[in-house]
């Protein structure tokens, strides 16, 4: 927009026109970083211009091995030239997170037009969350506290970057046996942030959430209205929800089975196309009964969604002989799916997510937590992202030492050819 001038201007004032053209780079400089610290949450979620992505980097088995601050550099560059401008992040006691802030400032000093921003997540736990010993979700784990303060310390740190803090992460929802906490220990914290706030000791403009579970916020059964629940929804400054439609292929299967009847003049990959569609549809419900639930409250605040994907393989539930679900033509109708929806609702959504993350599902290579990024840890893109690769969008950037190439070596019909149609209920039953 700046350097739009009218026609009549470049008539009437040529001398003006050449000072802007020898200061432009220095101006250009100036009100990059004016406006990233003048855009808050509010100017950046729900705009389809601000695209999200969940990351992790993490490129090993090994969650111990860090990526190291040039491999966060590449994975930035690589989402930022597919028009991502916001990440989410999920914890602060491992160095990832601070190295990321880092590696983006640094990025932005060599390239001022360069946009990212953060959701910096705070990881929340109940006592003796993963330690062997009896979780006890009725009380917290020592390590939030200072979770929280490390995060509150980035985010002042770098408030160019850092405009959202979600506090938890599925740290509510009771299938997270492992680390689940009760709401009022979400609620503690969301309140003390925003306490915070209030004092001057944290920007006015940093929006604090939860990122949960659709049901944890009132969308899925009577166990989850409580009325800390409601406390926290008038404490958040948006609703940050998880919707998984690949994971109810398995868990609620009733709208991913295709019917016995009525199938017989369509090919296999119209079959699917339909059952993604009802995917689709699936996860906007989801979204509609937090929506529902909050208003019943009286409460009308953003909602945005914090995490959704789909795993591009599996070789258990979601595989050859389970719901049918994964493979990259699926992954890619999914991805599209999610960016049509909320682009035109004007909701964020932190897609699940940029890279797969060998070190997520156990031992097993065919886990389906290892596979729901959009690229290979090798830097291949999958077929969601096959069409930016035609147009030379990863032109010169590479992974892991790789230029960025297709999966498959760009042959659909190999691609198309391990596409696996939905099983009818009766199928299912047959196998089980």
């Amino acid at each position: 927009m700046k350097h739009h001038i009218r026609i009549m201007m470049y008539l009437l004032l040529p001398v003006f026109i050449f000072s802007c053209k020898n200061n432009s780079k220095t101006e250009s400089k100036t009100e990059t970083v004016t406006k990233e610290l003048s855009l808050s949450a509010k100017d950046i979620l729900g705009h389809p211009e601000y695209l999200a992505m969940s990351y992790g980097g993490y490129r090993y088995a090994d969650h111990n091995i860090e990526p190291t601050m040039d491999e966060l550099k590449e994975d930035v560059k690589i989402l930022a030239a597919m028009g991502i401008k916001v990440l989410r992040t999920y914890k602060v006691h491992k160095p990832q997170a601070a190295n990321l802030l880092q590696a983006i400032t640094e990025l932005k000093k060599e390239d001022p037009e360069l946009e990212m921003y953060v959701m910096l997540g705070i990881w929340i736990d109940c006592l003796n969350a993963w330690t062997g010993m009896e979780p006890d979700h009725n009380q917290e784990s020592a390590d939030n506290k200072p979770q929280v303060e490390e995060a509150v310390r980035l985010a002042n740190k770098y408030p160019d970057i850092v405009k959202v803090l979600a506090v938890g992460n599925e740290a509510m929802v009771k299938w997270a046996a492992d680390y689940y906490v009760q709401p009022d220990v979400i609620l503690k914290w969301v309140n003390h942030l925003q306490d915070l706030k209030k004092e001057g000791k944290l920007s006015k403009d940093l929006w604090v959430t939860s990122s949960d579970n659709f049901a944890s916020w009132g969308g899925g059964g009577d166990e989850y209205h409580v009325e800390d629940l409601n406390k926290l929804i008038e404490a958040v400054d948006f609703l940050s929800i998880h919707t998984y439609p690949m994971h109810d292929t398995h868990y609620q299967p009733e709208f991913w089975q295709k019917p016995i009847e009525g199938h017989t003049d369509m090919t296999h990959l119209e079959i699917v196309d339909v059952a993604m569609l009802r995917a689709k549809h699936y996860a906007m419900a989801q979204y509609q009964a937090v929506k529902d639930y909050m208003e019943s409250l009286g409460i009308s605040k953003s909602i945005h969604i914090g995490e959704t994907g789909w795993a591009s393989f599996s070789d258990g539930y979601y595989g050859p002989k389970g719901s049918k679900a994964c493979d990259e033509y699926k992954e890619a109708l999914y991805y599209q799916h999610m960016r049509d929806w909320t682009n035109e609702a004007k909701m964020s959504c932190f897609y699940f997510e940029g890279f797969d993350e060998p070190w997520k599902g156990g031992n097993n290579p065919g886990n389906s937590e290892k596979h729901f990024g959009l690229f290979t840890v090798d830097g291949k893109a999958k077929y969601a992202l096959w069409d930016e690769v035609d147009k030379g969008m990863f032109e010169g950037l590479t992974r892991n030492g790789n230029p960025i190439t297709k999966t498959y070596n760009g042959d659909k019909e190999a691609l198309l050819s391990e596409v696996l149609v939905p099983p009818t209920a009766s199928e299912i039953n047959a196998h089980h």
